[in-house]
């Protein structure tokens, strides 16, 4: 029972598009996009600790917290669009 399971499983997980240019750029676009998005949606930015290093004059008091809930929304917005084009067959 449990094989069979898992074989139904493995029969219907999407098949995942390989690395290319096109991932890299997409990912990388949706990542600047919710930073952008992030930098004027947060309300109080620079609570937390700041980061180690600086950033251009449009970042100013982008500090960690930030950054890390900006990137990792824009990883989670970057697989979804990797794979949604992957299934559509635009990748």
């Amino acid at each position: 029972m449990v094989a069979s399971f898992a074989a139904l499983l493995a029969q219907t997980a999407p098949s995942t598009p390989a690395w290319s240019f096109q991932t890299a750029l997409i990912m990388i676009t949706c990542n600047l996009f919710v930073i952008a998005i992030g930098r004027y949606a947060i309300q109080k930015p620079g609570a937390g600790p700041a980061l180690p290093f600086t950033l251009p004059g449009l970042f100013e008091g982008f500090g960690l917290p930030e950054l890390l809930a900006t990137a990792s929304l824009g990883h989670i917005l970057g697989a979804g669009m990797i794979l949604g084009l992957g299934s559509a067959g635009l990748l």
